[in-house]
């Protein structure tokens, strides 16, 4: 018996040594993860001592010797002697705090992710490859290599990843790789590229073509007209309106036949509406100090590790600081003692859909422009955590790849089937460059050269120097088309419906040192309707940039401290020019109704954190929204639409309030009013409130709470790497646009001075470090949370000192 007894006991602890030292599935190895020697206890780090830590290391492929200094933030200032180094350092104290979030992104850009969780993520990576993302890298790559110093600054990187990829052992990797059950791979400069890809993705991949084509065809095209016009009934565009040209316009090209199409138009989702992004620049004329300020804060998905990584970079010719992303070299938005620029997203018409004739079933070859011509196949494979293989193939026309065939269910609700994908992200490209030559600009001419080789994904560049001038281009690689050519599905088989070439650099919007004394931007339109080229029908709502105009309009003697103060403006725009309407329109209130009103009639209409009349009025005026439209335009799987805009909405409640479209067409024998939906919709406010808080209205219906901004880990799920519930407030259409998942993810504000006196002042929602181990992790959320900024530590030579320097680390070769 005893025998038995200790067999059954030596089996189960083998067994067990077993399961716990394998993986299952997509779940780790969980003895390996939990072991004291290996595992995640590993992965913890002290903090900074007070006391500065000098240490040396060599790293292979170095020319020279490179200093990098560590300030109280984890935040690295590198010196270096020539590029090569400089880039090789950049990459590898990138990979030392974030290199699973450098792999991960990538992966996910390359239609990988399948090798790190298996088969569940198998049409995300098909979705991803089909658009052309490693399509598009290869090409932007391409492009990139052919300028000798981007060429070096990528390899060199590369170089950098590799040296720290190399010095890792199983206990040292990052503590996703232990989770997630798999090592690091060597990083190429196609990585980089795909990084940047990514980006495109995030950023310029939105398309409502299908939709609209779905409305032209149901309602013809004055109601699409009318409902979707080309331009908001209110705004202040990016271009201040009277902008004189510089340029002799180019004839525009002839218009395509109008084309409704015939293929399958069976998906369709809404834009994410709350991402949006601020940058600003004010001149010497409105500021305390004599010299221009600028402003940034590009509004992402809020996420740890943070998107953005803080970092100076001192070489011959170069002494830069800013946020750099995590995969890629140089500094993307920043400063040097003479210039600062920031970014924000463009929204550009740049993808278009043609519907393409196929010759018979076979689909190896297309229609077009009276010929049958060859389909390109590019085979795909995709390779699952457990070793096994799927193949793909995507076929391309002269557009760019057919993401879906008719018979095929698209991953994305916003890709019709059976259309070629036009999109400017497949072209040749050299964006390092413009960031390299910015890290090194003086003065306007060097930013506008640097500009000039700039593609995607488009972006609005601020600008601001210390010879007191300002401005901004809308910038990037724009179509050459016909008014409103994209607006809806294109005739893929009509040569008048390609693009016929492309906007020239010197014709992109812009604007320098306007008379108003100030350029701003915040994803709105580009310009009024007097510019000669098409570069979108829809941009982001107007709130945001009517409010950052209005209050830099009336603003003198400005200071960072009144630029910060901006940069976290709650005001709503939206409900201090509509309120008072919707309020009106109910003409018998009920006891809750009348409660409620006089909560919305006392607020000040600041989105704060306490505040519940935010809350209301979010929810009435979404519900409302949702009343008036979904009977007309509904989700629906065989003829899906969007919705009009909030601004043509508000067009018709201000101006035309017994509008046809007020009325439910779902009822019959009766005719709905506007009353009665703003009625009804406040009482299924208040009503949807009370069932979510189990409370009648009260500080429990706080805007915060309803909003709850989450900054979430990168892996779905990981709660213990996230931070949750953060209390801020805000909104969508709001200057400080946080909402539930996105916000600013990196805030700036740059004071220029002369004689290296400038002043750089900066915050992400995160930390400098990946590893949630690491007191670097999240030390910056509750500065961003308050709306305060870190000074940042310009130093001008590796032998300045500061006491803010807590480690220095000599790489040698």
């Amino acid at each position: 018996m005893k025998y038995s007894k200790a067999i059954v006991s030596l089996a189960f602890t083998i067994a067990l040594c077993y399961a716990l030292n394998r993986g299952w599935g997509t779940a780790p190895a969980f003895g390996r993860f939990l072991s004291p020697f290996t595992g995640f206890w590993v992965n913890a780090e002290k903090p900074l001592s007070d006391k500065p830590v000098q240490g040396s290391l060599q790293l292979a492929g170095l020319q020279d010797e490179v200093t990098i200094e560590y300030d109280e933030l984890g935040i690295p200032h590198i010196f270096a002697n020539n590029d090569h180094d400089l880039y090789l350092a950049q990459g590898y104290v990138t990979a030392k705090d974030r290199l699973w979030q450098m792999e991960f992104q990538t992966h996910y850009a390359a239609g990988r992710l399948t090798e790190i969780v298996g088969e569940k993520a198998l049409e995300s990576d098909k979705y991803n490859r089909r658009m052309g993302a490693v399509y598009g890298a290869e090409k932007s790559l391409a492009g990139m290599m052919e300028d000798p110093q981007s060429k070096v600054a990528l390899e060199a990187y590369s170089e950098g990843v590799n040296a720290y990829i190399d010095q890792l052992k199983v206990r040292t990797l990052p503590v996703e790789y232990k989770l997630l059950g798999y090592q690091p791979e060597r990083w190429t400069p196609i990585k980089s590229a795909l990084f940047l890809k990514n980006m495109s993705f995030v950023l310029a991949s939105g398309t409502d073509d299908l939709r609209m084509t779905n409305i032209l065809r149901k309602y013809g095209r004055e109601v699409a007209e009318e409902l979707f016009p080309n331009y908001p009934f209110e705004e202040s565009p990016i271009i201040p309106t009277g902008t004189p040209q510089d340029f002799t316009p180019l004839p525009l090209p002839k218009a395509p036949a109008d084309f409704v199409g015939t293929g399958s138009m069976k998906a369709s989702t809404e834009r994410d509406k709350g991402i949006g992004s601020n940058n600003w620049a004010v001149s010497g004329s409105k500021s305390a100090s004599g010299l221009p300020l600028l402003a940034n804060d590009p509004h992402l998905t809020l996420s740890l590790p943070s998107i953005w990584y803080q970092m100076q970079l001192v070489g011959p010719n170069v002494n830069v600081y800013g946020a750099t992303m995590p995969g890629t070299p140089n500094v993307i938005s920043g400063f040097n003692k003479d210039i600062a620029w920031g970014v924000t997203n463009v929204g550009a018409d740049i993808v278009d859909w043609y519907e393409v004739k196929f010759k018979d079933a076979k689909m190896n070859e297309y229609w077009h422009d009276g010929q049958w011509k060859k389909i390109t196949k590019r085979p795909e494979r995709y390779i699952m955590k457990n070793g096994e293989v799927v193949l793909d193939t995507v076929l391309f026309t002269h557009h760019g790849p057919i993401v879906y065939l008719d018979n095929e269910k698209p991953f994305k609700k916003n890709i019709p089937t059976g259309h070629a994908l036009r999109w400017i992200a497949h072209d040749k490209s050299q964006e390092l460059t413009t960031f390299y030559q910015l890290n090194r600009a003086k003065n306007y001419d060097d930013y506008v050269k640097a500009l000039s080789f700039y593609a995607a994904p488009a972006q609005n560049f601020v600008f601001a120097s210390n010879q007191d001038d300002i401005a901004l281009w809308v910038n990037g690689k724009f179509p050459l088309k016909a008014k409103l050519q994209g607006k809806y599905i294109l005739d893929g088989t009509d040569k008048m419906a390609d693009w016929q070439g492309f906007i020239p650099h010197a014709h992109n919007p812009h604007v320098k040192n306007p008379a108003r004394g100030f350029v701003s931007s915040a994803n709105q339109s580009s310009t009024d309707p007097i510019y000669p080229y098409y570069i979108n029908w829809e941009f982001a709502a107007s709130e945001r940039g009517r409010r950052i105009n209005q209050r830099l309009e009336g603003m003198s003697k400005i200071t960072v401290d009144s630029l910060r103060a901006l940069q976290n403006d709650n005001y709503n725009l939206k409900a201090a020019g509509i309120l008072d309407k919707l309020i009106s329109l109910v003409k018998a209130p009920t006891a809750k109704q009348a409660k409620a009103i006089k909560v919305l009639q006392t607020w000040n209409k600041q989105n704060d954190v306490g505040e519940i009349a935010p809350t209301i009025f979010e929810t009435w005026s979404n519900l409302l929204y949702e009343s008036i439209w979904k009977d007309e335009f509904a989700y629906d799987e065989n003829i899906p639409m969007k919705y009009p805009s909030l601004d043509k909405t508000i067009q018709l409640i201000k101006q035309e309030p017994t509008a046809k479209w007020f009325d439910n067409v779902n009822t019959k024998n009766k005719v709905e009013t506007l009353e009665e939906l703003a009625s009804t919709s406040l009482t299924a406010t208040l009503d949807s409130l009370a069932k979510w808080q189990k409370a009648d209205m009260g500080d429990t219906w706080a805007w915060a709470n309803y909003k709850s901004t989450d900054i979430k880990h990168l892996i779905p799920g990981l709660d213990a790497f996230s931070k949750m519930n953060v209390k801020i407030g805000g909104g969508t259409g709001i200057v400080n646009a946080t909402t539930e998942r996105t916000g600013p993810s990196w805030r700036m504000i740059i004071q220029l001075g002369k004689n290296n006196a400038v002043k750089g002042y900066g915050v992400i929602p995160g930390g400098q470090s990946g590893n949630p181990g690491s007191p670097h992790y999240d030390d910056m959320v509750e500065t961003w949370r308050q709306g305060k900024l870190n000074e940042l530590l310009f130093l001008q030579n590796k032998n300045e000192k500061s006491a803010r320097i807590k480690k220095t680390i000599k790489l040698t070769k």
